[in-house]
């Protein structure tokens, strides 16, 4: 995409400057992975009352992941002066953060924002932001314990994420470090360098015998869904992917928060911040409910069989 393609502001919209002239109109700058999150921030808060083009502009920038465009667009959004900046994923996140702003932030899928110093604390965030994260620490043993149901033989598994600066692995590793060693993991795999790694990495590992894949939640794997889920079935290499989307777009099992409702969550937090809430005072919400969701069809696709058991216990399974 273009990176003009996408600069969006609901300034734009016809009945902007009447309602300008009417009051203040509170202005959102939104850093977001893909366009189509546009709609789990909108949604909320016209439910709040809010009404596009009236009372609320929102800025928006479409990153698809890509670290130096989120630095970009990052300072851009700040230019416009916003009541509160919102970030969607941990490049859009760091990229926000580095520019060591006053303007309050509010983040959605962010992972580990104790860890990577962000708020202070989950129930006293202590500064400018705050915000909702898909972040349980021991999702990466779940996922280890999938990959190991799903193809017992596996021996070899690859951490999927982007390493580029404010994507954090270490937040998942101690837990899939633990539960590897009792699985009988042998060796562990992370890409390094950027995100041009990520492909090299899943190459790699097809001609290593009983090797498997585990995605973290990342911005620019999560974009390049529909092709990264083609390279691993390529490959060949059983996968665990933490969205459904990954699995709606042909991946193999899926287990994790159910994005919509994260977002939703934190565009809660925009409306209570444009109504003159401190973030310090918003305590950060952890995920409560996950969802399971299994590709049957993408099971015959690698000659696997399901255990009767985790088709069982699936929120969802795709023939």
């Amino acid at each position: 995409m273009n990176r003009r393609d996408f600069i969006v502001g609901i300034a734009l919209l016809p009945n902007f400057d009447r309602a300008s002239a009417q009051g203040r109109v509170r202005r959102v700058g939104a850093l977001i992975a893909e366009p189509a999150q546009a709609n789990f921030l909108e949604g909320p808060l016209r439910e709040k009352g809010w009404t596009l083009g009236r009372d609320l502009q929102i800025d928006y920038r479409i990153t698809r992941g890509d670290t130096n465009l989120s630095q970009a667009y990052a300072r851009e959004l700040l230019a416009l002066q916003p009541d509160v900046l919102f970030a969607i994923t941990n490049t859009s996140m760091a990229a926000l953060y580095a520019e060591h702003s006053n303007v309050p932030i509010v983040f959605a899928m962010v992972s580990d924002p104790v860890g990577m110093r962000y708020v202070e604390s989950f129930p006293k965030p202590g500064g400018t932001v705050t915000g909702f994260t898909p972040f349980e620490p021991s999702l990466g043993g779940k996922w280890v314990s999938l990959i190991k149901e799903v193809a017992s033989n596996v021996e070899h598994v690859g951490i999927i994420y982007n390493p580029e600066p404010g994507n954090n692995s270490s937040a998942f590793r101690q837990s899939i470090d633990d539960v590897a060693r009792k699985t009988g993991i042998v060796s562990i795999e992370t890409p390094r360098g950027d995100s041009s790694d990520i492909d090299r990495l899943i190459r790699y590992l097809k001609d290593k015998p009983n090797s498997g894949l585990i995605f973290l939640p990342d911005a620019i794997t999560f974009v390049r869904r529909a092709q990264i889920v083609a390279l691993v079935a390529e490959c060949k290499l059983p996968a665990i992917y933490p969205f459904r989307a990954f699995c709606d777009a042909g991946g193999l099992v899926s287990y994790g928060v159910i994005i919509e409702r994260i977002i939703a969550g934190a565009a809660s937090y925009v409306d209570r911040v444009l109504r003159g809430a401190n973030p310090a005072e918003l305590p950060v919400q952890a995920p409560t409910e996950f969802e399971l969701i299994v590709n049957q069809k993408a099971a015959w696709q690698f000659g696997l069989q399901l255990p009767p058991t985790l088709l069982a216990r699936a929120d969802a399974v795709i023939e």
